[in-house]
């Protein structure tokens, strides 16, 4: 299809191919150190509906909920657990869920799978939710401020919104050999863009994309920011497979603004 090339990501990263053993590596490893998480919290009947919590030390200063990407087809919660390092160490909660991959189920269901695993963290941890996602990830996020789709009680402690690269307008990916996965039409595809949600939950969106991701992801950030009209950052140098490396350090940027 006519837009493949420009939504792959591994052939233009140096050694893109070896970064999802390596994410496996680094999670595993962090889940054998750390004491006292809980997994494999059921928020939903399917296999997938479940999440992993990871608590800090003491009392939580409130929940970040961390949704992970791989074009709603691939990949799983347990590739990811070492980027909640850097939450933990400011004194927050990390939640990271995995959710029925498409063409099991559709992306409208992957977003309501989201909103209710949201739903369940946030009744096990206190205080403000903040919400970060990545590429796919980052559009389920951004789907999470649709007035409504998460319950008032759960919207109404959003504090910041983050989407990584996110895909903000679906169209495109109609356009793409994915789409046999998918199965977008015209009307879900414009019904899942965030680009197109003006009815939202007034809360503080960030949109952080790498500066040396593909020209389509680029686009996708910034084509947020301006429907939204909410802060853009360019990290510079960080590709798409690298972007998300902030979250597990506490003293980034990234999660300086994401959790204040």
């Amino acid at each position: 299809m006519e837009l493949d090339d420009a939504y792959a990501n591994a052939a233009y990263i140096p050694e893109g191919d070896s970064f999802p053993a390596k994410w496996e590596t680094d999670a595993v490893a962090f889940r054998d150190m750390t004491e006292g998480a809980e997994l494999d919290l059921a928020y939903g009947p399917a296999a997938r509906q479940k999440l992993d919590l990871f608590r800090p030390q003491g009392q939580a200063k409130g929940l970040l909920v961390f949704v992970h990407g791989g074009f709603w087809r691939m990949l799983d919660k347990s590739y990811w657990s070492h980027l909640a390092a850097g939450a933990l160490g400011r004194g927050w909660a990390v939640a990271m869920p995995s959710y029925t991959l498409c063409p099991e189920t559709s992306i409208g269901g992957i977003t309501r799978e989201i909103a209710s695993a949201v739903s369940l963290a946030a009744g096990a941890v206190g205080g403000p939710i903040a919400l970060s996602g990545h590429s796919a990830g980052g559009h389920l996020v951004a789907r999470m401020l649709a007035r409504g789709m998460l319950p008032e009680a759960v919207a109404g402690r959003l504090s910041h919104v983050m989407p990584i690269s996110p895909l903000s307008d679906l169209r495109p990916l109609m356009q793409t050999s994915m789409n046999a996965d998918f199965k977008l039409e015209e009307a879900e595809a414009v019904a899942e863009s965030p680009i197109f949600m003006e009815d939202r939950v007034d809360c503080p969106v960030t949109v952080w994309v790498g500066s040396a991701e593909r020209p389509a992801f680029l686009d996708q950030a910034r084509w947020l920011s301006e429907a939204w009209e909410c802060g853009l950052v360019e990290d510079a140098g960080k590709h798409h497979f690298d972007v998300v490396d902030g979250l597990a350090d506490a003293e980034s940027e990234m999660l300086r603004i994401l959790l204040g």
